[in-house]
């Protein structure tokens, strides 16, 4: 038995060791974001989003994956760009940011990188009216290219984890059981 906590903690280091420094990148606009694989859960196609009335424009509503209810947000419209047209590249991350599960939706995976901390530099204090750089924790350099790493506990508000929570579990109570 003790062999086996063992093995399952060990297991679990290595896991954390495997995506450390490791970001998932994706398209919004013209720029490219990051966000560090332990916030990761999976990544799923668009999928039928049921709205919810009076929230910020930004949160398009639920979506069912496999009877568990996710609010979503579209990361554009958080950034205060422009609404996209969703297509068949559009997707959703799911996230799990303090125990709290939320879909980001974007316009496109640009795949995982490996990113050393020696190469992420803090964010220069731009104006304050570019709401994307409040949710930037650095500047996360590959190559010839730059990618904007995202904190997603600065993306998704404190009040707004306890409204996707509450909004979730309602949704899931108004659930038929699933035989």
């Amino acid at each position: 038995m003790a062999d086996e906590v063992i093995q399952q903690e060990t297991a679990d280091v290595l896991e954390e060791d495997t995506q450390k420094e490791k970001f998932m990148t994706f398209k919004s606009g013209n720029e490219y974001f990051g966000i560090e694989l332990k916030y990761i859960v999976e990544i799923i196609g668009m999928q039928n989003i049921t709205a919810v009335p009076e929230v910020e424009d930004y949160i398009k509503g639920l979506i069912n994956l496999r009877g568990k209810i996710i609010p979503v947000i579209d990361v554009r419209i958080r950034f205060k760009q422009e609404p996209f047209e969703y297509t068949d590249r559009t997707c959703i991350i799911i996230i799990n940011v303090n125990g709290t599960i939320v879909g980001l939706i974007v316009e496109t995976i640009a795949g995982v990188v490996s990113i050393t901390g020696d190469n992420i530099e803090p964010p220069p204090s731009l104006s304050a009216g570019n709401a994307k750089n409040k949710y930037v924790y650095g500047l996360g350099k590959t190559g010839d290219s730059v990618k904007l790493l995202l904190d997603p506990q600065k993306l998704i508000k404190d009040e707004e984890l306890a409204l996707f929570e509450e909004i979730s579990e309602e949704a899931q109570a108004q659930q038929p059981e699933q035989e």
